[in-house]
């Protein structure tokens, strides 16, 4: 009998680190370990030649699948790498003793994703791979993998920020502040929802809901508070927040202002606030639906590529002042446009090629700054040869003047993309310039 009872212990021990082994392989350390041997050995010596062959063969050659995949999402190079072990000991100092203690969250990570597949029972499977990286991201993805930049998520009031630039320092020490770390598994949540979401698309909108919805459902399936300060922020501000977000988010090329930045960038000081503006039509789509779960697999399941349906739950939401159809022609309604051409009328059919110089004017002045050329619709044949120099805004910046080669008989169209703007950032409406020209 006590043979037999001891048998069947062994058995039983043996499943359960074959059950544990397996609960948590889905969740991938290695690479933390990796980059420590190569700091150390990086770190031991001047010779650049030394510190790029221990970074390669310590850690990016040793790389898992993820480590590959952020270094590809990020662009991180060997470069990269090598400038920020060299230029903040005292920081990866702070935060080494966070990163190798990244084994004790595996448990705490793994309920995390239970508690999103009980309000989520489609939940596809996916990894997550603690990284380091350059300072790039704390948390992406690539497809089903989750991609945890360690040396942002990681950290603490005690990391060292007095290293970084200037510029960046007060806004490295207000996150170290925040305890990054004690997010943890709310940010692998977040970042996980993303592996389930269709692809985004690339306007300011869709790219509002597709974080606001991971957000959401991230805080929906841990029962805790965001703790993004947008959230808060945008609760407490809601109407001005809204109203800003309605005059920008049909501006192209102004990301900055309202995702994945520092903060500094817009009027409110606060980063990431379309955040707030996603996860607030989340929300309202949430407590409006009588059931639950189907309103979080709508969440996750929304088609970005689908414009309709997009309009139809931004609609349905009731978060807007206004509809989308009025809001942009609102903000169309602002723009500035191409009142004419200095040398000849647009559309003309006999145009001297002798010209040189083609000026266009706008409704008002522009920033002076921001240009933007293509070809038209029919293609790189039918652009004119333009000079890379002298294209040039007046003084008061009502309009703008390129060099161009003309020949004779030829058929000519150049694109004014709505790169060019105001002051206030308003885009100018696209203008397709074409001309033919007449003979000698």
């Amino acid at each position: 009998m006590n043979k037999l009872f001891t048998l069947l212990t062994a058995v039983l021990v043996l499943a359960s680190c074959q059950t544990e082994k397996k609960h948590f392989e889905n969740i991938v350390t290695i690479d933390i370990t990796h980059f420590w041997e190569a700091y150390d050995k990086i770190t031991s010596t001047q010779d650049p030649i030394l510190q790029y062959k221990y970074l390669d063969s310590l850690y990016l050659q040793r790389g898992t699948e993820g480590l590959n995949a952020i270094r590809q999402v990020r662009n991180y190079t060997p470069e990269d790498y090598i400038r920020v072990i060299n230029a903040y000991p005292k920081f990866w100092t702070s935060i080494r003793e966070n990163t190798l203690k990244i084994d004790q969250f595996s448990s705490e990570l793994q309920d995390g994703i239970e508690k999103f597949r009980e309000i989520y029972p489609e939940l596809k499977p996916a990894k997550i791979y603690f990284t380091i990286g350059a300072f790039r991201t704390g948390g992406t993805t690539l497809d089903s993998l989750v991609l945890i930049g360690s040396e942002l998520a990681l950290t603490d009031k005690s990391s060292v920020s007095k290293e970084f630039p200037e510029e960046e320092r007060e806004d490295r020490r207000t996150f170290f502040d925040s305890n990054p770390i004690d997010n943890l598994v709310l940010l692998n949540i977040h970042e996980y929802v993303h592996t389930q979401q269709k692809p985004m698309v690339h306007n300011m909108l869709s790219l509002a809901i597709y974080e606001g919805v991971a957000e959401f459902v991230s805080v929906k399936a841990m029962g805790v508070p965001s703790a993004a300060p947008a959230i808060e922020f945008g609760k407490k501000n809601a109407d001005v927040v809204r109203e800003k977000f309605e005059k920008e988010m049909f501006y192209p090329n102004n990301r900055f202002k309202w995702l994945w930045d520092r903060g500094s960038s817009n009027e409110f000081g606060v980063r990431d606030l379309a955040y707030y503006i996603g996860y607030q039509m989340a929300e309202n789509h949430y407590e409006k639906s009588e059931n639950k779960k189907e309103a979080i697999k709508k969440l996750i399941e929304l088609d970005f590529n689908n414009e309709s349906e997009i309009e139809e739950f931004v609609e349905s939401t009731g978060f807007f002042s206004s509809s989308l159809e009025e809001l942009y022609q609102k903000f169309d309604n602002k723009r500035p446009s191409v009142i004419g051409i200095k040398q000849f009328k647009n559309n003309s059919n006999n145009v001297s090629p002798k010209i040189n110089q083609i000026t266009v004017e706008f409704s008002e002045p522009l920033n002076g700054i921001n240009t933007g050329l293509d070809v038209g619709p029919l293609g790189k044949d039918y652009l004119p040869k333009i000079s890379p120099n002298n294209r040039v805004f007046s003084e008061d910046n009502k309009s703008w003047t390129i060099n161009v080669e003309l020949e004779p008989n030829k058929h000519y169209q150049i694109q004014l993309e709505n790169n060019f703007r105001t002051n206030d950032w308003i885009p100018l409406k696209p203008y397709l310039i074409e001309f033919k020209t007449g003979n000698e």
